[in-house]
């Protein structure tokens, strides 16, 4: 998700136009290395046939082999076609002719292809055509759950389908909305109040986490209440619930890139000291930008317990350090 948004945001700013694609049975174009057998599939029988199994030489759906062998795959067709393999994200390729460049980035079987080398664009379609069943969507408007709208202003990206889709599931459709995704000064901490069913609160945490993929504003209060699915109380999940109502009040919030004219690199970063009561703990915090429109942030308690306010910012920027380069 990282890399599609900094992709997103080098769109917004240097004018890229934004295709996706989809692969039709991705998996079935998986070519197994490994020896797997399966049964005869049930009405094709004969004689020749009885106390013999098939040896599978492609993958199928439902293999733990099929999505190796599908990126494999993939991977030799776009070295093949002159693309480099990204070393930060395995699933970004780049193609550089002279001034003009060419990036695609898949997940599965959706692809996201943008870049300023039209002829390459169009080049490059009609090579995965011929490699592969492909479905061309036009320009981007729906990836991975996550809503893309484009216009003069730049690329606006939200998950509100996601969310009214929670709010049935969980019916909180009519709910009160809440002005913060959580209590100001809270003291949430492990082992105080009624336990609660586990399978329904990591299915909710799960979903929250999912979604804060476009919510940077959810994102510490998500970071808290996933501290807690080994065993999750009433207070715990009365927080995710205070975080379903903020937001009903917002449902259609989230990310603009627009055009600032520049591809810099920027980072802010913050600590708190000692925030956990359980373990004494800090939570450490940054958010990168690249081209003016945030990309990537980040809020995760820290593995040791500071001494010092200083050393919590250290640690915090270390993180951030790390996250820009």
């Amino acid at each position: 998700m990282n890399s599609i948004r900094t992709i997103l945001s080098c769109a917004a700013n240097l004018g890229w136009s934004l295709q996706q694609l989809d692969v039709k049975n991705a998996f079935l174009h998986g070519d197994l290395e490994e020896e797997v057998y399966m049964d005869v599939p049930p009405g094709f029988s004969s004689q020749s046939t009885v106390g013999k199994v098939c040896r599978l030489k492609k993958a199928l759906y439902g293999l733990k082999q099929s999505p190796r062998a599908w990126f494999g795959r993939f991977l030799k067709a776009m070295v093949g076609f002159g693309y480099q393999q990204s070393n930060a994200d395995h699933t970004l390729f780049v193609k550089r002719n002279v001034h003009k460049v060419t990036v695609l980035i898949v997940y599965v079987d959706d692809i996201v292809v943008t870049g300023n080398d039209e002829e390459e664009v169009t080049h490059l379609k009609m090579q995965l055509a011929k490699e592969f069943e492909i479905k061309e969507f036009g320009p981007l408007r729906y990836f991975l759950g996550i809503e893309v709208a484009r216009s003069d202003k730049g690329i606006f990206i939200s998950q509100r389908k996601y969310i009214l889709d929670l709010f049935e599931e969980t019916g909180m459709l009519g709910c009160r909305p809440a002005d913060s995704p959580i209590e100001t000064n809270h003291h949430l901490c492990s082992g105080i109040g009624e336990p609660v069913e586990k399978e329904r609160y990591r299915r909710l945490v799960g979903r929250l986490i999912y979604l804060s993929h476009t919510r940077p504003d959810i994102a510490y209060t998500v970071g808290i209440v996933s501290q807690f699915m080994h065993d999750p109380r009433v207070t715990h999940l009365d927080a995710v619930y205070h975080i379903l109502r903020y937001l009903k009040s917002v449902p259609g919030k989230g990310i603009l890139f627009s055009n600032h004219g520049h591809l810099r690199l920027e980072a802010f970063t913050d600590a708190d000291w000692v925030g956990s009561i359980d373990d004494r703990r800090s939570t450490s915090g940054y958010c990168a930008f690249v081209g003016g429109n945030l990309v990537t942030w980040h809020s995760k308690k820290q593995g040791v317990v500071s001494r010092s306010s200083a050393e919590v910012e250290y640690r915090a920027m270390a993180h951030g350090t790390c996250e820009l380069m």
